[in-house]
């Protein structure tokens, strides 16, 4: 028993140091396959860490000045790791070029004009969502990042890896997810009924946003990347905050 939960802790430990700069846990501690399936688990803690701040600041800025100071930690936290990946995803994705090319200019450290402008864009829409978040405000700040990390967990299920032997989201699809690596979500979806209609609105664009992008994804490239994963996580983030908060 007590070596099933230390595995389970250091799954966990594993999935905050791959995504978060948290320093939590010992270093090096990496588990690809194990750690996924706690990737939602992980959201829930970077916004809940955003959620007690937004209430901290709220006592001292007006709403314009938090929902910036949101963005920016949401960003601080993560180490810029999925901004990074929409960057690069973007570059590549967004043009008329071969699958090779594509695949090389996103594995390509230098961010281009279409990179730089869909992280401006996803910046700014996350920040007008956030600005006008009222209902339940602090539960949606911590469900939205679970929801859209959970959502890459649908993009190693459901897509082939397009690198052969390296990138970063590589050994996260040595093996093929089962059911039980999906559990994590169950908690933002139990949480999310605390928040009457809306809980029902977020799950549908949640569902809606996850498919949309697969399909995508599946037509335009016939495969993911760890930069599309990336892309990903911030494109869902920042759609689900401004939709949500009609």
């Amino acid at each position: 028993m007590k070596l099933k939960i230390l595995n389970v802790m250091n799954r966990l430990l594993a999935a905050i140091q791959f995504i978060t700069i948290l320093p939590l846990g010992k270093p090096g501690i990496y588990d690809p396959r194990g750690m996924v399936a706690f990737f939602p688990i992980v959201g829930i803690i970077i916004g809940t860490i955003v959620s007690i701040s937004d209430q901290i600041f709220l006592l001292i800025w007006p709403a314009p000045v938090v929902a910036v100071l949101d963005v920016v930690l949401l960003v601080i936290l993560t180490g810029a790791f999925h901004i990074d990946g929409l960057g690069d995803a973007a570059d590549g994705l967004l043009g008329h070029r071969s699958n090779e090319k594509v695949l090389s200019i996103m594995k390509d450290s230098r961010i281009g004009v279409m990179g730089l402008i869909a992280i401006l864009c996803a910046l700014s829409i996350k920040y007008c969502g956030i600005m006008c978040l009222d209902y339940k405000r602090s539960l949606l700040l911590i469900l939205i990042p679970a929801y859209s990390r959970g959502s890459t967990l649908f993009g190693i299920k459901f897509l082939n890896y397009g690198r052969k032997s390296d990138g970063t989201g590589y050994d996260l699809f040595d093996e093929p997810l089962s059911l039980t690596d999906f559990s994590g979500l169950l908690v933002p979806i139990a949480l999310s009924f605390f928040l009457g209609w809306r809980g029902l609105w977020l799950n549908a664009l949640f569902i809606g946003l996850t498919i949309f992008i697969l399909i995508y994804y599946k037509k335009r490239l016939g495969c993911i990347t760890g930069d599309m994963l990336g892309a990903m996580t911030e494109t869902i983030e920042a759609m689900l905050f401004l939709l949500v908060s009609i």
